[in-house]
Parts: structure tokens; C-alpha cells; sequence
């Protein structure tokens, strides 16, 4: 199993280039299920997420074609086929992998009036049903069944009616599963309470791209009115805010000067502002974003919230670098209720952390150690690798198979900046 090994203490100076979003990109992907045309994404992360969808979609009768580009290239372009399904059934073997899955449950019902999807996997950070997902879809006119581990989504002949999607609470994935199937219903819909993460707007321009007719893009009301078909198009994947907010935060911590490029600014004002309160210079260059700490770092009160909100993706980056700010600061995490999985390995590098219920009391300490680590989800993992980046002496990072799940070629963009991180293999 890979780990990643990191001698830390180094200044981060230089340019980093951000990839494509994670997020926006697992959910275009599924878009191709909605026409039989040819999809073409550009600026596609080499991400294993991405790879596992790839292979879901392959699975469906989706063929996928990657041009030319070179191995050491980031990105990718994909043009993903779907002039017949050959299944509509997301087995359990290939689901299990990644909770994004269930995001073809839609598009599947949508165009081919019935859809089969294991019940999804993905990172431990605590309780996410489907349930949303599932009324989101019934409002539009899909029948569903539960049995064995599998949801069943079928729609009435002549295919999905439209209707009125009203949230409880909000929710990314299920408006992205009621958006795409909202855009082949028969009528017009109304999605309610709808998530306004740029993610979503992201889908909304690629579906609009695809012939789509989507009012209200950006806001918590979506009107959608359905057409009989889509057809293909060229979109090219926004680039990653988390990414870039994690990066941000590799300079924070140690005290470094790094340009982001491409980092969509705009996208990014609830986490700039937290890094200026916390004592960091930002500000917006011809090259890209330019985020520098030379002054020490200052605590902060944050808590988790949908967007516009500070994003529960950037919780651990933040909860890292602060760790070395000068006083107490409090983080609470509104999202999810099993985030705080990092802290006991923070702690193990002399982090001075205290969690009470949803909230986690950082006080600042002047240094921390490294030591041999664990990662166990995504955003977690990339919090001890900032910590290791700031620590003094070796930190070892086992299970980063999480990471690959989310940065594309963490090691190479760190190293090209001044870190000393390397990945070995114990095979």
C-alpha cells in the first residue's frame, strides 16, 4: 500500500497549477447518460473518483475516449458515447467505491425509464442517506423500490412527468440527481430549497450546453423545463475551489508565498475571507491567486454552512493551520457529524485539539512533530499532509488512497514548490 512520506519545515514558494474540480467533474460525468450524442469534457482531473465513474459508465454501455494527451499533462479531455445502454443497473462491485454513484440514478430513470443502483459507498464522515434523492425523484413522477442493497427508479410510460421538488433541508447530490432528470421530463419542473454550490451551477451551464432550458441558475429556486432530447456538446470542467483553498492553506502553514492558477476566485469569498482574518495576504494577479503568510497566523471562530458558507470540504485543511496560530480558535461543523476523524492524528503530532459535540477547540501550539499517521477520508488525509508540511522532522501519511481520490498528483505540485514529499510503495 502507497504512503506518503514528508520531511517537513520547508517554506512553499511558487506556482501551483489547479485542476479541475472533483465535485463539479463527478458530476458532469453522468450527463452523458442523458443523450446519445457525444460528450466531450475537457480539463477532467486524473483523479481514481474520476476513473471509477468512468468505469461505472463503462459498466452502462457508455464508451469513453480519452485524446491525446501526455501522461505528465493535467488534465484530460473525455468524450464519452452513450448511443445505446447496454444496462441500467449500477452494481454493487463498482458503486461501493464512491458515494458519487448514485448521481446516475436520474439520468438513468430519466432516459431509459427505469434504473437499478447499489445503494452508494464513499468516504466515513457520517450519516448520508439517499432519502432525498429518492423523494427529489418520486416529486418528478419516478416509482421506487428498496430491496437487497438497491434502489429502483421507474417511470411511467411516456417517461418522467415533472413536478415540484421541494428540499427540507439542502442537499448537492440530490439537486444534481432531480436537475438531470428534470431536464428530460415531460413538463416543466420547479426545484425548491436547491443547493447553490457553484458545483451546481457548474452542471446547470453543461445541461444548458446539452439543450437544456434551466431558469434561476445559481439561486435556490431551479425552473426546468423538460425537452424530449438532448444533445451532445463541449464543456470544460470548472476548476477546483477546495483544491485550491487546500493549497492556500499549504502556504498559510508554512509561512509561504504561493500563486494559484486558475483558482476560481469568485467561488472562493467565504474561504479568503477566513484566510485574511486569519493574518494571510491574498489577492488576485495575472497569474492567478496569490496567497501569502509571512506574519504569523492568527485564531479563528468558523463554522461549516452551505454555500455561500464556509465549505465542510476545507474543515480539516483550516483546523491544520491552525494549529499553529497564537491563541484558541473554534471550529464547528454543521454538515457532517463524524468529520473530526483527523483529530486524534493531529494530536499525535503534538496538536493541542479538544472536540465537544460538533465544535473543536484548536489552541495554537509552537510547533508540531512528525510522526507516522493515518488518513481516513479525503479532506482528512490533506490535513496531515499540511501538517506534515509544517512539522519538524518525518511524517509518514499511510491509506493516501483517499488522496488520490481528490488531488491530482499531490506530490508533484508540493515538490515543484519546495516541499521535500515523496510517495513510496511497500510493493
Amino acid at each position: 500500500m502507497d504512503r506518503i512520506v514528508i520531511n517537513g519545515g520547508h517554506r512553499l514558494s511558487g506556482f501551483v497549477p489547479i485542476s479541475g474540480a472533483k465535485n463539479a467533474a463527478l458530476t458532469l460525468l453522468p450527463c452523458a447518460l442523458l443523450t446519445a450524442e457525444p460528450l466531450t469534457l475537457r480539463n477532467l482531473p486524473r483523479l481514481a473518483d474520476v476513473d471509477s465513474f468512468g468505469h461505472l459508465l463503462n459498466e452502462l454501455g457508455v464508451s469513453t475516449a480519452v485524446a491525446g494527451a501526455k501522461p505528465e499533462d493535467y488534465g484530460r479531455v473525455m468524450t464519452l458515447t452513450a448511443a445505446d445502454l447496454a444496462s441500467t443497473v449500477a452494481p454493487y462491485d463498482v458503486v461501493r467505491k464512491m458515494r458519487a454513484s448514485i448521481l446516475v440514478l436520474g439520468p438513468l430513470v430519466a432516459r431509459a425509464g427505469e434504473a437499478t443502483v447499489s445503494l452508494p459507498g464513499g468516504c466515513a464522515i457520517g450519516n448520508r442517506p439517499i432519502d432525498l434523492h429518492l423523494k427529489a425523484l418520486e416529486a418528478l413522477g419516478a416509482e421506487i423500490e428498496l430491496a437487497a442493497g438497491y434502489v429502483k427508479a421507474t417511470a411511467p410510460e411516456g417517461g418522467l412527468p415533472g413536478g415540484h421538488v421541494i428540499f427540507p433541508t439542502v442537499s448537492v447530490g440530490a439537486t444534481e440527481n432531480a436537475l438531470m432528470a428534470a431536464a428530460l421530463c415531460r413538463g416543466t419542473s420547479i426545484i425548491d430549497n436547491a443547493a447553490r454550490e457553484p458545483e451546481i451551477s457548474d452542471l446547470a451551464n453543461c445541461l444548458v450546453a446539452m439543450g437544456a432550458k434551466i431558469d434561476g441558475i445559481g439561486s435556490e429556486r431551479l425552473v426546468v423545463e423538460g425537452q424530449a432530447s438532448l444533445h451532445g456538446a463541449t464543456y470544460s470542467v470548472m476548476p477546483d475551489r477546495i483544491e485550491a483553498g487546500s493549497y492556500a492553506c499549504a502556504a498559510a502553514i508554512t509561512g509561504g508565498d504561493l500563486v494559484l492558477g486558475g483558482a476560481p476566485v469568485a467561488e472562493m469569498a467565504a474561504m479568503l475571507a477566513a484566510l485574511a482574518e486569519a493574518g494571510v495576504t491574498v489577492s488576485e494577479e495575472a497569474k492567478g491567486l496569490r496567497v501569502c503568510a509571512t506574519d504569523g497566523l492568527k485564531p479563528l471562530t468558523l463554522s461549516t454552512a452551505p454555500h455561500p458558507g464556509f465549505p465542510t470540504d476545507m474543515q480539516a485543511q483550516f483546523m491544520a493551520m491552525l494549529t499553529l496560530a497564537s491563541g484558541a480558535s473554534v471550529l464547528t461543523e454543521t454538515i457532517f457529524e463524524n468529520r473530526y476523524m483527523h483529530v486524534p492524528e493531529l494530536a499525535r503530532m503534538g496538536a493541542d485539539i479538544q472536540v465537544r459535540g460538533r465544535s473543536a477547540v484548536v489552541k495554537g501550539v509552537e510547533g508540531l512533530v512528525g510522526a507516522q499517521v493515518m488518513a481516513t477520508d479525503l479532506r482528512a488525509s490533506m490535513s496531515l499532509v499540511l501538517a506534515g508540511l509544517a512539522a519538524e522532522g518525518r511524517t509518514e501519511v499511510s491509506r493516501i488512497y483517499h488522496l488520490d481520490r481528490g488531488y491530482e498528483r499531490l506530490e508533484e505540485k508540493l515538490r515543484a514548490v519546495g516541499a521535500d514529499i515523496e510517495r513510496l510503495s511497500d510493493g
